[in-house]
């Protein structure tokens, strides 16, 4: 099930979005030129930020194989989706287990066009136009109504999503509305970029996402922890986002300055 008729003049093009210098970094073309400047800029101040975003994307296709493989779970929402880029999380999940049901949710009007371009004809998969900020708009969303059975576990991503929600917008509370609209057994993967190991460089991203459609707001670990109250966390806990159960081992792993982590609701 995909969302139809996305009116033209929801869509704003006038200032960065995230989903889409997140798209133009790690190579997609579903961006525009105010898109690319900010990722220039970004990239130019920070150019470690692509290796970073690559880390963040390398997480999520872990977290999901093992949501799906490890933990049996047969239907995902993937919350500030941005802009579908292969492999997908329905992709990675229906490949392992292809009855497991995929509800997408993002604010961006944008990443519905092309959700609803590229999910048409998949089955089992769909979009909610929701925002991440009012998590039982996503919870409600008729789109996830016809694919989630609350009744059964579910597991919730949140992928480099909460550190564009500012304090007053209450990321906690997003996290517990959430938490209590889903069953024992379900699970939350949720990476959260810190300025725990940069340097006056996350100064500078902060400041070029300040002219985007979402601030950008670096959390140290403790308040990133704090996200996960009420989910009990499971190996290897919180740590970078390239620590969390890497497909090869290295004795140092970069400090990206994006931590990862996966809990599970007792």
């Amino acid at each position: 099930m995909v969302e139809r008729g996305i009116p033209a003049d929801r869509i704003d093009t006038s200032r960065p979005h995230p989903a889409r210098i997140y798209d133009y970094v790690l190579g997609g073309r579903d961006n525009y030129e105010v898109d690319r400047e900010a990722a220039e800029e970004l990239l130019a101040s920070t150019p470690t930020i692509r290796e970073a975003m690559q880390a963040n994307r390398a997480f999520m296709e872990r977290a999901v194989r093992a949501l799906v493989q490890d933990y049996g779970i047969r239907q995902i929402i993937d919350i500030g989706t941005g802009i579908p880029t292969s492999p997908n999380t329905h992709e990675i999940a229906q490949a392992i287990e292809p009855r497991t049901r995929v509800v997408y949710a993002d604010n961006d009007p944008i990443v519905g066009v092309h959700a609803n371009a590229r999910l048409r004809g998949t089955g089992e998969t769909g979009f909610a136009l929701a925002d991440a900020r009012d998590p039982r708009s996503v919870l409600d969303h008729p789109a996830t109504k016809a694919l989630i059975d609350f009744s059964q576990p579910v597991g919730v991503l949140l992928i480099a999503v909460l550190h564009f929600v500012a304090d007053q917008e209450d990321p906690r509370g997003i996290i517990r509305t959430l938490r209590d609209g889903l069953p024992s057994g379900s699970f939350l993967a949720l990476t959260h970029g810190t300025a725990d190991f940069v340097d006056d460089r996350g100064k500078e991203a902060v400041r070029i996402y300040s002219s985007s459609t979402a601030t950008l707001n670096l959390r140290p670990r403790r308040e990133v922890e704090a996200l996960f109250e009420g989910f009990e966390l499971v190996e290897p806990g919180l740590v970078m986002v390239s620590e969390w159960r890497p497909d090869v081992e290295v004795e140092e792993p970069r400090r990206h300055g994006v931590y990862g982590a996966v809990g599970r609701k007792p």
